[in-house]
């Protein structure tokens, strides 16, 4: 068993340069379906999700060729099946975003629900739901849900009751291969939509309002494979310039929009932090004390449920007291008790988290909760007092590339470190 070992205290500064979004890559390898061919992706993260992506699709027949790092030759014109493995879907609920693609090409698909629970106890359920307005029939059975489109896939307007980031992409690919005219009022914003519309534009589709709340997509009979950048990952961002806020030496971070990150670097800039935006760049430190400032998670242009625990961890060590409101993933505040084993003070109160911030962090073994609460347990090592030793760092390894040789670069002493799994004893 690996963990990652921290010794607080260090201060970091210099540069550093983010991957492409995981949260686009793995969308843009699932629309390749769509389009019969080789298909090139380059600036794709060399990460555990992106993996387990790469093995739902060559289950469904395509071949995949690495080219160097961070580009991936995805070959659809094989695929000949349209169901995905219970097992590939449990580690990673990513890989439901198929779903829309096999309905595109094939007019069917079976995929395991996420964990196996009922459509109503799961956020696919908004999935199903517009879905079948374009006119596709779901069954459950033993776990997996079955889809078919007896008259094909018909244009429609569809409102989500949430404009969830999963269900409009899965709109989004199903209905660029529908007859007529589709219409997603309520749709999600984020970066990532606008990115996969560029996609399925420059393969033929005819994609209009990304980024909008309405987004229209009339049907085209065929798409053809291209070669597509993927857009920098703004919550790996977030996450450097996060530390950079809270080890208060100045750092950059490369290869991202900051307009994609507008709202977080406002809430930073509220804290008093130093914020210089440039071009796919961002410079941030900090000279005084870090102020609390409320923040609440939504739906882009909102602040990024993904930034919520690095902010967390930021406001833990603040002047003040602030309340942390999550809107938009229930469990997501299982970061405060691994904080508050490292002497942060916090309580939880149903969906806020009342933050009193104390004068430092102090050095422990905790566990990754999750993929960025992971990430922001290494952040408060880097300035607690002594070491801290962070387990179930596969979290961190889904979202992350390279990420304790980034930390290295900018001067923090930290190291991956083999252990014996305490499970075996």
């Amino acid at each position: 068993m690996e963990v990652i070992k921290v010794e607080g205290g260090y201060p970091i500064g210099g540069e550093v340069t983010v991957e492409g979004a995981k949260n686009s890559a793995l969308k843009l390898m699932a629309a390749t379906i769509l389009a019969p061919g080789v298909n090139t992706l380059t600036n794709v993260p060399n990460i555990s999700d992106v993996h387990v992506m790469g093995k739902v699709l060559e289950c469904l027949g395509a071949k995949i060729t690495v080219k160097g790092l961070h580009e991936l030759e995805i070959d659809t014109s094989s695929v000949d099946k349209w169901e995905t493995p219970y097992h590939l879907v449990a580690k990673m609920r990513a890989s439901t975003a198929v779903l829309g693609p096999l309905l595109g090409r094939f007019g069917k698909a079976v995929v395991a629900m996420p964990g196996g629970c009922n459509i109503g106890a799961r956020k696919i359920d908004m999935h199903i739901l517009g879905l079948e307005a374009l006119g596709v029939n779901f069954e459950i059975d033993h776990g997996n849900i079955h889809a078919t489109t007896p008259t094909g896939l018909k244009g429609t307007t569809v409102t989500l009751d949430f404009a969830s980031v999963g269900a409009t992409e899965n709109l989004m690919m199903a209905s660029v291969m529908a007859e007529g005219v589709t219409t997603i009022d309520n749709a999600a914003r984020e970066p990532e939509i606008v990115d996969l519309a560029n996609l399925l534009n420059e393969m033929g589709a005819k994609v209009n309002g990304a980024g909008s709340p309405v987004i229209e997509v009339e049907g085209v009979r065929e798409l053809r494979p291209v070669s597509h950048r993927v857009v920098g990952d703004r919550i790996e961002a977030g996450t450097f310039i996060a530390m950079a806020g809270l080890c208060g030496q100045p750092v950059t971070v490369k290869g991202f929009e900051p307009h994609h990150l507008g709202l977080v670097l406002k809430k930073y800039e509220l804290m008093g932090l130093k914020v210089e935006r440039g071009d796919q760049q961002c410079t941030v430190g900090r000279e005084g004390d870090i102020k609390p400032v409320d923040i609440q998670t939504l739906p882009f242009p909102g602040f990024p449920t993904d930034m919520q625990a690095q902010t967390m961890t930021l406001l833990a060590l603040s002047s003040g007291s602030c309340i942390v409101t999550e809107n938009v993933f229930e469990n997501r505040f299982m970061l405060a008790s691994e904080l508050q084993r490292m002497g942060a003070d916090i309580r939880i109160e149903g969906h806020h988290a009342i933050v009193h911030g104390v004068k430092g962090f102090s050095g422990a073994e905790v566990k990754s909760p999750d993929l960025r609460g992971g990430a922001a347990l290494v952040m408060a090592g880097l300035v607690a007092d002594g070491e801290t030793t962070v387990s179930a760092i596969h979290h961190i390894d889904r979202g992350y590339e390279g990420f304790v040789d980034k930390l290295q670069a900018l001067g923090a002493r930290v190291s991956r470190v083999e252990v014996p799994d305490p499970d075996e004893f």
